[in-house]
């Protein structure tokens, strides 16, 4: 499936997304990811931490991907299949976009801190470690969040 440019356009601009996958145990398991890169068809999420979703894709590839903006009332979950790329197969150019992102972190939040705006007292984006693997999600469906009812182009 086809991610709409509306759809491309505000992922791209979320400081990360909730992942869900389903555990041997059958029970969701939500972890926080950043979208290094995204195509019409595909989805490349940064795993800095190899843990519980790693595990839970080699059980089943099932996935699901939420961003939400509360203050414009909109959001999405994309639905679809992952398969892991591991570090060594990464290509550069995706590694050196994920260090841009990163950058433009720890800028904002310098900035946030000039303006008075408390926030975490340190800079969290700068101790993190380089990818262990990337997931790659083939689209399948997208789900819009906000209410049918409620007409968000007027």
């Amino acid at each position: 499936m086809k991610l709409s440019k509306d759809i491309i356009n505000f992922l791209e601009k979320q400081g990360f997304t909730v992942v869900s996958t389903i555990g041997n145990d059958g029970y969701p398991h939500n972890s926080c990811k950043g979208i290094v890169r995204i195509e019409e068809e595909k989805i490349y999420l940064i795993d800095l931490y190899t843990g519980r979703t790693r595990a839970n894709l080699k059980i089943n590839p099932g996935i699901s991907i939420t961003a939400v903006d509360e203050h414009l009332f909109k959001g999405f979950c994309v639905k679809g299949k992952a398969r892991e790329i591991n570090k060594d197969e990464i290509p550069q150019n995706m590694i050196e976009d994920w260090k841009k992102k990163i950058h433009g972190r720890i800028v904002t939040r310098i900035i946030n801190s000039v303006k008075g705006r408390k926030g975490h007292p340190s800079h969290p984006e700068a101790l993190m470690p380089d990818p262990k693997y990337i997931i790659a999600v083939d689209v399948e469906k997208v789900v819009n969040l906000a209410p049918a009812k409620i007409n968000l182009e007027d």
